[in-house]
């Protein structure tokens, strides 16, 4: 007798209804000024998805492929595809404030580099986005455990899939509150990056040099009318010019 009719059938649950908030909408609109409703929407989407590949799974008794598909490393390269797509939104966007702020205020392209933020910035925005997902890590390392003894249940062993199937909801249910720490992170970020462009907005260019030029064209006609005037000694060189000077025939 083949060993897998004595195991339990899988049912992978539905999750959607468990995902909250990531299907129906958080309210905040435009967290920091973004527009997250696409990048929310193909989370929760990705999530399902994944779950019905997992059915389609349990439907041909692979077992084992059935909890890859809706294991850990799915839900967190889920979780990394939706952070990376915010952190790109956020800096689009903050890349395009800066350097609108910087035309009005006539800033320098080559200073104007400087506070264009690079790969290096994005990699910290992004890691401080993706620490929202810490509250995901705990129940996907349970869900993880747990799948090993679910895979082979038996039908006396009923309670370890109950087990795993619970998890797999908190696990939903851990995703819609990680989004909503996305949001609040995003709100945060945003007045942080946003300080760079108000920067930016105020700069204004040196004076020094005008001033520098006009005290030197004073102090120059200042001399020369005192010369000019027989104040001061007329210097050699002077009066040859002045010599040669149409007005001085």
């Amino acid at each position: 007798m083949n060993g897998s009719k004595l195991l339990l059938p899988i049912r992978v649950p539905e999750l959607g209804p468990h995902l909250g908030k990531l299907v129906t909408g958080t309210g905040n609109q435009q967290p920091g000024g973004l527009a997250l409703d696409e990048i929310r929407i193909d989370l929760a989407t990705r999530i399902m998805e994944l779950a019905g590949e997992a059915r389609q799974l349990a439907g041909r008794d692979e077992r084992w492929p059935v909890f890859e598909a809706v294991g850990r490393e799915a839900w967190l390269s889920a979780w990394d595809r939706a952070v990376e797509g915010v952190s790109t939104l956020m800096l689009d966007k903050i890349r395009a404030e800066i350097e609108m702020r910087a035309a009005a205020a006539k800033m320098p392209r080559r200073l104007l580099k400087r506070f264009l933020p690079g790969e290096a910035e994005k990699r910290v925005l992004k890691a401080r986005l993706a620490s929202a997902g810490a509250v995901l890590v705990p129940v996907l390392d349970r869900m993880a455990e747990l799948a090993r003894e679910a895979a082979m249940a038996t039908p006396a062993q009923r309670r370890l899939l109950e087990d795993w199937q619970e998890t797999l909801k908190a696990a939903a249910r851990k995703l819609e509150a990680a989004w909503l720490a996305l949001e609040q992170e995003v709100e945060a970020e945003a007045r942080r990056l946003d300080q760079a462009a108000e920067f930016v907005a105020q700069w204004r260019r040196p004076l020094w040099p005008v001033v520098l030029a006009g005290s030197v064209g004073l102090g120059l006609a200042v001399w020369v009318g005192l010369v000019l005037g027989g104040y001061l000694p007329f210097p050699d060189w002077l009066r040859d010019l002045w010599i040669r000077l149409p007005l001085a025939r």
